[in-house]
């Protein structure tokens, strides 16, 4: 993903999927809410960060951030999101993955939850 973790975040997990074909790097954290933000930033290439409606779970889902002990971020009330395609913003940081995307979950006090997925 090449992705820096703040300095003092916690709860880092990160797994990744096989799927057919593919592969998808799952990645979360907690840090400051100012943290973050700055990695939100780099993922507002077309669009700023959004909030999506929460989704109920569907059966035919299949859970990635499930296996991590999380929920998933689209389930939850005003998760913000934003995705950017790395090679159609020439990104050669990332150039090893097709999309990313990032989810902040606004926590207690200052703290944020980073949910960052890419395949």
């Amino acid at each position: 993903m090449e992705v820096d973790v703040p300095a003092g975040a916690t709860e880092v997990k990160g797994a990744v999927k096989l799927v057919p074909q593919d592969e998808i790097r799952l990645l979360s954290f907690v840090t400051t809410r100012k943290a973050a933000e700055e990695l939100g930033r780099q993922f507002e290439a077309r669009a700023p960060l959004r909030v999506r409606p929460a989704r109920s779970p569907g059966a035919q889902d299949s859970p990635d951030f499930a296996h991590l002990g999380l929920p998933e971020p689209e389930t939850l009330k005003g998760v913000r999101w934003a995705g950017v395609c790395p090679a159609c913003e020439t990104d050669e940081r990332r150039a090893s993955v097709q999309w990313i995307e990032i989810s902040l979950q606004a926590l207690d006090g200052d703290r944020t939850r980073v949910y960052l997925t890419a395949w």
